[in-house]
């Protein structure tokens, strides 16, 4: 067995030509109707680049207008930063976001959630009690309604995060973790690592993608859409569109 020392490494560069480490492979961009998220899937050969993306787009750093902030935060919400929740989108009393964010249309942050710095949570999200995410892109439609924590990664449409779920985003193969992070975390597609240029990555989750129950997600997986997985307690690699993972 290889150490993973020991695996081929092939560059983000190279790795663009693969479609599996395209955003189209995961996300139906034709059902995507919010400008925002189409401009950031649009404008990234991979998906590596979308936590960048994000990050500058907050930042004002890209060009995309951004929405009016018209939406709805309640008080006894905790609000801190720039965080701009467009027209349709609530943050509930009781919910904590911390910016630079963007709440789409449709998006709720219930009482009890946590939303931190550069995440745009996609229309018609909901987010409930418990629930972490930050760095991250939600493209639409994502249900975590129970006590999970996703980071440094891009949900699809429609996907559903179990109770007590986590992706895990840093590298801790060698020494003890530093903060800020130094090693450059790698997804693995057929026997080679692909260099994803990031320090901390967790997980791209495609369309339709139901995670269950007490999964922990290993760094830089990646799971196609439509993909079935079956309850276990770790969850690492890539997994293909539409497959079956046990």
């Amino acid at each position: 067995m290889h150490h993973l020392t020991e695996v081929p490494t092939m560059s983000a560069e190279f790795a663009r030509v693969d479609y599996r480490t395209t955003p189209e492979y995961y996300f139906e961009t034709e059902r995507i109707a919010d400008p925002v998220v189409l401009h950031l899937l649009d404008r990234c050969p991979t998906v590596f680049s979308l936590k960048k993306a994000v990050a500058d787009l907050l930042a004002g750093r890209d060009g995309m207008a951004l929405p009016a902030s018209e939406g709805v935060i309640e008080p006894g919400a905790s609000v801190r930063g720039e965080v701009i929740v467009a027209a349709g989108a609530v943050i509930a009393e009781g919910a904590f976001v911390t910016g630079p964010a963007l709440i789409c249309p449709g998006a709720v942050i219930e009482a009890g959630a946590r939303v931190r710095d550069n995440t745009v949570i996609g229309p018609g999200c909901r987010i409930g009690f418990g629930a972490e995410v930050t760095r991250s892109l939600l493209v639409g439609g994502v249900f975590m309604k129970h006590s999970s924590f996703v980071g440094d990664s891009v949900l699809g449409l429609g996907v559903n995060i179990g109770a007590f779920v986590s992706t895990t985003g840093l590298r801790c193969t060698s020494g003890p973790v530093t903060e800020p992070a130094t090693e450059e975390v790698c997804a693995h597609l057929d026997g080679h690592r692909i260099a994803t240029g990031q320090t901390k990555f967790g997980a791209v989750i495609g369309d339709g993608v139901i995670i269950p129950a007490g999964t922990v997600l290993q760094p830089a997986t990646l799971i196609g859409a439509h993909t079935v997985l079956y309850p276990k307690t770790q969850v690492g690699g890539f997994f293909p569109a539409g497959s079956q993972g046990r």
